[in-house]
């Protein structure tokens, strides 16, 4: 049984542009689906947050728009309440990351707000990255990365082939002209090689012991490669 460490958004908003804070969180399927999927193999997962504050769940991602219906959205939020792990929050500054044995970033776009300057985020990103352990990240998640820049300007994930919520999609979403930044962007900046598939259309991208996923439909398949990856 391995033990996995979720690296959760403790924010509940997205400061935009001009100031506004546009309510948000996590992306339930981004925690469900993998969350369930580490469960059910047998494994153990922590969740950690900046402070220990509880996890909020962005409430659009519980709509019925966005999980196929009313039955989607119940079986949806009946996965996020159930979860155990939501419940205890360990505070991510007293984390240590040779505890664990892989670390998973689900998205919404909460970590934008937070984890992506987030220094003990950025060095347990960096020491699971240094000592071979799996890392998962998905959709906005990985905004995480952002803060494993070092004072020379360089990061530790440079070169890596990486994916992460596009451009695209965020004006998709009709928050593009609104942002502050947009993570595609950014991280192309951070110097990681990054591609995207079809909005809204699962993409994985595996590179040594770097998982990424572009969207919440990317959930569940980047899930599948870091079970394959704890063999």
């Amino acid at each position: 049984m391995a033990k996995i460490l979720f690296v959760m958004t403790a924010s509940r908003h997205w400061t935009l542009a001009d100031g506004t804070k546009h309510p948000t969180g996590f992306w339930a399927e981004e925690f469900a689906a993998p969350y369930q999927a580490f469960v059910a193999a047998g494994h153990e997962v922590v969740v950690a947050t900046p402070g220990g504050a509880a996890p909020a769940v962005d409430q659009v991602s519980l709509s019925p728009e966005v999980n196929g219906g009313e039955d989607g959205a119940r079986a949806m939020a009946a996965a996020v309440e159930s979860a155990a792990a939501l419940r205890g929050p360990v505070p991510l500054d007293g984390v240590e990351p040779a505890d664990h044995d892989a670390v998973f970033y689900p998205g919404g776009h909460g970590p934008m707000e937070d984890l992506s300057g987030d220094a003990d985020s950025a060095r347990v990103l960096v020491a699971a990255l240094e000592a071979g352990k799996p890392v998962g990240l998905v959709c906005h998640g990985l905004a995480a990365l952002l803060a494993t820049r070092g004072p020379d300007g360089s990061s530790p994930f440079a070169g890596y082939r990486v994916t992460g919520f596009s451009r695209a999609e965020e004006e998709q979403t009709g928050l593009a002209p609104r942002a502050a930044w947009i993570l595609e962007d950014r991280l192309t900046a951070l110097g990681v090689r990054y591609s995207a598939g079809e909005p809204w259309a699962p993409h994985v991208v595996v590179d040594r012991n770097l998982h990424t996923g572009q969207n919440p439909a990317s959930s569940a398949a980047l899930a599948a490669e870091l079970l394959k990856a704890l063999g």
